[in-house]
């Protein structure tokens, strides 16, 4: 399904049934396809509403950066549309960024009941003296190759130097995604956490090496009531990888029988 806000086209679906609404928050460069087992898990007695935030899946990109807070406020025209007056939140990486700027604010107009943060994006990573050398190093040459003259005289190979910097979804994303992706990854928001009031469910894989299972102890620590579920043997998509575990530990959460 297809709703328009703020004249952009936004790509969502809604299943399940039930008095009771999830909203999942995607993680970064995914299209909300890729949640449907989540959905599935939960679906029996819950209305469960899927969608792609401006710029990801079949969703309109942003028609300029957005940092993680303009995609909070985005979410929550969404979910005005929807006529939802409340809703418990999951959300994979990125999403979970959203989730705690949603969480922390001071008002909204619709209640968040629960919340499950899955392989959750919002700590900063400390860098070594090595990994701070390598980002001097790298916008060192960025200023340099990238100046029109020295592109002029070594275009090709400073287009292939180029494209392979950065992250794979810093590499995969398009011109306006990259702002918005660096706007996020930058952002610490552990101060955030102790605002949450909801009840809360972690849910990490420990082989996660792109939020890596420190990372949910942060949470688990800041966060004033949560419970953390490791899914040993699972990476970033820990829903994807032990779907029955998964699918055990959130309808555990949600109080649903087997």
């Amino acid at each position: 399904m297809i709703m328009e806000i703020d004249g952009y086209r936004i790509n969502y679906k809604i299943t399940g049934v039930g008095d009771r609404s999830v909203l999942i928050l995607q993680g970064w460069g995914t299209s909300l396809a890729v949640y449907d087992s989540v959905a599935a898990a939960i679906s029996d007695s819950f209305r469960v509403v899927q969608l792609d935030l401006p710029g990801f899946g079949d969703s309109d990109e942003p028609r300029e950066p957005w940092n993680v807070q303009a995609y909070a406020d985005f979410v929550v025209k969404f979910v005005q549309e929807l006529g939802l007056k409340s809703v418990s939140l999951i959300g994979h990486s990125y999403g979970g960024r959203v989730i705690l700027k949603l969480a922390a604010a001071d008002s909204l107009p619709f209640a968040i009941e629960k919340i499950a943060f899955v392989d959750s994006a919002g700590v900063l990573p400390k860098r070594s003296t090595a990994q701070k050398w390598k980002v001097r190093r790298y916008k060192l040459l960025k200023k340099i190759l990238l100046n029109p003259v020295v592109h002029f005289l070594f275009p090709e190979v400073i287009d292939d130097w180029a494209s392979r910097q950065g992250s794979a979804d810093y590499r995969a994303a398009s011109p306006m995604m990259k702002q918005c992706l660096v706007m996020a990854v930058n952002e610490d928001l552990t101060d955030l956490m102790p605002k949450v009031k909801q009840d809360c469910l972690l849910v990490w894989g420990d082989r996660d090496t792109a939020t890596p299972i420190s990372d949910a102890h942060v949470f688990a620590e800041k966060l004033p009531s949560s419970g953390l579920a490791v899914i040993e043997g699972a990476g970033h998509y820990s829903f994807l990888e032990q779907p029955a575990l998964f699918r055990s530990v959130l309808r555990s959460y949600f109080e649903l029988g087997d």
